[in-house]
């Protein structure tokens, strides 16, 4: 696997990651904002992908470099690459190129009695990369819970 800056044609693979993860983040495959916002990120060299062996977008990453507060915008792996280190891979690429501290990094995910907190492992993957609970966030747009994450960076 390899992580890498998301290009234009990288958009399909942006899609056909949102298709798995709709019943979690609410519709997103036919929504042209969300294409938007993936082809913002990608202009702005703000998206990664990582890619399997056999050239499958297998994660993808959208980053907001505003510091002091940075924000992971949107993070999906598979089903299949998760546990893999895909994950870990994006979020390591991420804190390299765009993160400079001090300050925080801070990513939106499932609250605690959301469906997918459980199912997707988020909240214990951004707690086992040095994340803490936070705030709660706004519902999602599928009208579950979301919590605010947030890790100090020096």
């Amino acid at each position: 696997m390899i992580v890498r800056l998301a290009q234009e044609e990288d958009l399909a693979g942006f899609i056909a990651l949102a298709a798995q993860v709709e019943d979690w983040f609410g519709p997103m495959v036919e929504d042209p904002g969300f294409h938007r916002a993936v082809e913002d990120h990608i202009r702005r060299s703000a998206a990664l992908v990582a890619v399997s062996s056999d050239a499958e977008t297998v994660g993808g990453l959208l980053f907001g470099a505003e510091a002091p507060v940075h924000h992971v915008h949107w993070l999906v792996v598979t089903e299949k690459a998760r546990g893999a280190g895909a994950g870990r891979a994006l979020m390591a690429d991420a804190f390299r190129r765009y993160v400079r501290g001090p300050g925080t990094v801070e990513v939106v995910t499932f609250g605690a009695d959301h469906p997918g907190a459980v199912a997707s492992g988020a909240r214990v993957f951004y707690e086992r990369l040095g994340f803490t609970p936070a705030e709660a966030a706004e519902p999602g747009p599928e009208g579950g819970s979301r919590q605010v994450y947030r890790r100090t960076v020096a």
